[in-house]
């Protein structure tokens, strides 16, 4: 088997006809224009997503809750796309829900009866939190960039991406205890298999007091935190760009046993993998990146097929 892996690893491997720089130079145009979201194309095979209502400290009101699942969505089936990194516009990431606009959606809810509410409500719930675990069913890495508050289901946001980093300045808070509801969009279901410690999310859930940058970089929040806005962005695109020069075959791929395991028994999780790369291990992709390490190439150097 060793012989036959060198013997093709000896072979010089046909790329598609296109010039690399071609294809580096390929840029996705958004496919739909959002109210509350501003979605741009950053470097090579990299999508920018902004939380866009500065205006209104990018409170999520009625249509970002929708967009969020379009946007992804469609995310999901850009084979131009590899990775993507979240922001926020104007001086904080998010103020959390829109109270004001968002109240009457609850208190208001349909029903001849209080089953048929309850049931109505329920179904109403489940679509919120569809709009954060679209960032988990993306196969894309989702890096997120938090400047300034992060306030109630910005948490919630956060705890669905892949990666998370933060400005020195920046401050976290569950803040639903204070409006008189239990998270139940995502915060209380992730955090506690993020951070170390269930002691510290349990008093963060039950206080709603803020969070600031070293405590959430020492409890496993955050995994970096740069000095202003302007560094963070820059980073976190910088970790994008390096992702997206991967394989993605490679790339997504771990991106879905990473999750599948969290959620099962390691036995489980070894089994998935298998099964997952008794077909993936078949890429071309390994002996493209194989022959690029033998040339003393690196990842960026390789014209990797979309996916």
């Amino acid at each position: 088997m060793a012989a036959g892996l060198r013997g093709l690893l000896g072979r010089s491997l046909r790329v598609p006809a296109r010039l690399m720089s071609a294809e580096a130079a390929e840029r996705r145009s958004p496919g739909r224009s959002f109210e509350t979201l501003r979605v741009t194309p950053e470097r090579d095979h990299v999508l920018h997503v902004e939380l866009h209502r500065p205006e209104k400290r990018n409170a999520m009101n009625v249509a970002f809750w929708r967009e969020m699942v379009e946007c992804f969505q469609d995310i999901s089936q850009d084979s131009s796309c590899r990775a993507v990194v979240i922001s926020g516009a104007g001086k904080i990431f998010t103020a959390g829900i829109d109270l004001v606009e968002m109240g009457s959606d609850f208190l208001m809810v349909e029903g001849e009866d209080m089953a048929r509410k309850a049931w109505n409500l329920r179904r109403k719930i489940c679509e919120y939190q569809e709009t954060f675990s679209v960032l988990e069913k993306c196969p894309k890495p989702v890096i997120v960039a938090v400047h300034g508050a992060c306030i109630g289901a910005g948490v919630d946001l956060i705890s669905a991406c892949d990666i998370r980093y933060c400005t020195q300045d920046a401050w976290f808070q569950v803040k639903e205890v204070d409006i008189g509801l239990a998270a139940d969009v995502g915060t209380l279901q992730r955090l506690p298999k993020i951070m170390g410690s269930q002691s510290l999310v349990n008093e963060l859930a039950f206080t709603a007091r803020k969070m600031m940058a070293p405590e959430a970089q020492s409890s496993g929040l955050v995994s970096r935190v740069f000095a202003d806005k302007e560094t963070l962005l820059r980073g976190a695109l910088e970790v994008a760009a390096a992702i997206a020069a991967r394989s993605p075959v490679a790339v997504q791929g771990t991106k879905v046993n990473l999750i599948y395991s969290r959620d099962h028994p390691v036995s489980e999780g070894l089994r998935y993998a298998a099964t997952w790369n008794m077909s993936m291990l078949q890429t071309e992709d390994i002996l493209k990146s194989a022959q690029a390490v033998m040339e003393k190439k690196g990842p960026e150097d390789i014209p990797f097929s979309k996916l």
